[in-house]
């Protein structure tokens, strides 16, 4: 069995990311709740029994509301560093002991034959990060929760075969939007989200002969949608000598509908 994901749920009301290979099944982030998570993993037939773990990108309550649902029901490990675990101590209730793991920032965990590394993102939580998996040569990169995409975060993302790639907001609904104005600067901030201009730009700079899918992920419910999300990060793409379509394929992802198993 090859390298193997689903994006159960991405947006602003919860985020969950399935990882497999032929031994270990992992989860990144439970953002929505513990009876929602085995719906979403049902669709797409497989159940919280064969997970090996739970990777956690951060603390805010849209990455772990069912963390530890999920944690007590299934008797699951939980993976996050060291100041995450901190700021969600209050957030997720009691989780047994043997239960914590640390994964620092900046390192590469090993689970049975797949190799996940951690690098930071630019994100106002304790210590936010993401994760890039490795497998048999196959490369996955997820990256949402950064107000930029950094020179470190592209030399570790590049050339993936598949990025789960944020693209939050469009400009001119964000500032035209409802949201108070100090919602609206955080969320331009460097420490907010990336924009679907912002997001492509960053994009030319991670593309490589082996990228064959971008999922457009983290869409904004009240400042994005999708056709205008995929049509803006086309455009830049496209101006930039990139096509969309012929070298890989853009997709969406959704907050209450996981994508189909795809193996990388």
């Amino acid at each position: 069995m090859s390298l193997q994901f689903s994006v159960l749920a991405s947006g602003s009301t919860g985020n969950a990311i399935y990882i497999e290979t032929e031994n270990e099944s992992l989860l990144v982030d439970a953002g929505l709740s513990g009876k929602q998570l085995e719906g979403l993993l049902t669709q797409i037939g497989r159940t919280p029994k064969q997970l090996s773990g739970i990777l956690v990108t951060h603390e805010h309550s849209d990455h772990i509301k069912g963390l530890g649902v999920m944690a007590r029901k299934h008797q699951l490990p939980i993976y996050a560093n060291e100041k995450t675990w901190k700021a969600m101590e209050n957030l997720v209730g009691e989780i047994p002991t043997e239960q914590k793991f640390i994964f620092p920032m900046e390192k590469i965990r090993t689970f049975g034959s797949l190799d996940v590394e951690s690098f930071g993102v630019s994100h106002d939580a304790a210590e936010p990060m993401f994760y890039v998996f490795h497998h048999e040569g196959r490369k996955i990169a997820l990256i949402t929760d950064t107000g930029y995409v950094s020179d470190r975060m592209k030399g570790i993302i590049r050339n993936s075969n598949a990025f789960v790639f944020e693209s939050n907001h469009d400009v001119d609904m964000l500032r035209m939007g409802k949201y108070p104005w100090n919602i609206k600067r955080r969320i331009l901030s460097d420490v907010g989200h990336v924009s679907n201009e912002d997001a492509a730009l960053a994009m030319t700079d991670v593309i490589g002969e082996d990228t064959k899918r971008i999922y457009l992920a983290h869409l904004s419910l009240d400042n994005n949608m999708k056709d205008l999300a995929r049509m803006a990060v086309q455009q830049t793409l496209e101006s930039k000598g990139f096509s969309a379509g012929e070298q890989f394929e853009l997709y969406d992802t959704d907050p209450k509908i996981p994508t189909p198993i795809f193996a990388v």
